[in-house]
């Protein structure tokens, strides 16, 4: 479709969550893209002067240019590769198929995180993937480079995300119920959220993929318990734009187990680092399912994520909400998703994203 177009770049790694994620849609779009393993000087560097961020993926325009962060990298991509969209035209499927990225991109990373590095044969794996690419420009003795990439992450997004004695089971278990409220409805159709890949299905890729169906201990998990979301990733990592299938326009019934989820974790902790945003403080405590979960850290683009979300459903026409209302009346999920008013996070004021190195130079963010 595009083979006369130049490849991005794609300055990434082959085990990264949000990497994963974005050569999922590059490969269903059939964009062409060469793919350039990262190094760590890439990674601070680089990605400090380029993009303004310390993130992965980082993308190298073929005009020069570089952006960053998968979601406003994909929104930015649908403008200029416009057929086969996979944002649905029906405004309530679109809403929805953004919420479900947003709950993969940023409540899902926590349960992937920990899986990958609180079990030894994971973080023994992964930590010699990881430094043997990552770490190929650096001068030290390997098992060094492997103790310090295992360390640090460990670090700074185990327990610096609210992994302890108390939440270890309920994060834990976020996956079991992810694979619980996914098994069914993809046991009977392609996609999540039917025939035609979406939004929806790229951002559970991102923990679904290269993290939860690639790491031993969740993979394991993942045959055993839920097959059909073994298939599923898979069929979409092979998914590709020939299959003219038509985009979904109503919420299948059986999303509600997952909605309902969604709604009693990923906004209420939306809402909770938004309020410590707003008042200021670093560090907020939440109740997550009946599950106290202490001292996480604020986080300015977390607080933007709800912004974005509250714009998109204000944007709704009347029946479209009236027809979400009732849709998940029972679950709650509306008046959460409203609870906290009046966010002006000031992140991307001008829209600049995914072109945003002055903004993420302002609100440093670290994502792999």
């Amino acid at each position: 479709m595009f083979d006369d177009v130049a490849p991005l770049k794609v300055y990434g790694l082959k085990v990264s969550y949000f990497t994963g994620k974005l050569e999922a849609y590059l490969r269903y779009k059939r964009i062409p893209y060469d793919f350039v393993p990262m190094t760590a000087h890439d990674f601070t560097h680089k990605g400090r002067l380029k993009t303004g961020a310390m993130q992965m993926p980082m993308v190298e325009l073929p005009d020069g240019r570089w952006i960053t962060d998968t979601t406003p990298i994909i929104e930015w991509l649908e403008l200029q590769y416009c057929e086969s969209s996979i944002i649905p035209d029906d405004p309530l499927c679109a809403f929805v198929a953004r919420l479900i990225e947003d709950y993969a991109d940023e409540w899902l990373w926590r349960p992937a995180m920990a899986y990958r590095w609180i079990h030894d044969q994971d973080a023994h794996l992964l930590s010699h993937q990881i430094s043997s690419v990552m770490g190929r420009d650096i001068s030290v003795p390997a098992v060094l480079k492997r103790w310090n990439v295992r360390r640090r992450q460990y670090k700074n997004f185990v327990l610096r995300d609210g992994f302890n004695e108390v939440t270890s089971e309920h994060i834990k278990n976020t996956y079991i119920r992810l694979l619980d409220n996914l098994e069914g409805p993809l046991s009977t159709r392609d996609f999540v959220m039917g025939d035609r890949l979406t939004l929806a299905d790229i951002g559970l890729m991102g923990p679904l993929f290269r993290h939860f169906a690639m790491d031993p201990t969740p993979a394991e998990i993942m045959r055993e318990r839920a097959p059909n979301v073994m298939a599923w990733v898979y069929r979409v990592w092979a998914a590709n734009t020939r299959k003219g299938a038509p985009l979904p326009t109503e919420i299948p019934e059986d999303l509600q187990p997952l909605l309902r989820e969604i709604g009693e974790t990923h906004l209420v902790a939306l809402n909770a680092n938004a309020r410590a945003w707003i008042s200021g403080d670093s560090y907020y405590d939440v109740d997550i399912q009946g599950v106290p979960y202490t001292r996480l850290q604020t986080s300015v683009y977390r607080a933007w994520c709800l912004e974005k979300l509250q714009a998109e459903y204000e944007r709704l026409e009347s029946d479209a909400k009236g027809h979400l209302d009732q849709l998940v009346g029972t679950l709650g999920m509306v008046p959460e998703l409203l609870k906290v008013q009046g966010l002006e996070t000031g992140y991307d004021p001008e829209g600049f994203a995914p072109f945003i190195s002055r903004a993420a130079s302002v609100f440093p963010a670290v994502k792999d």
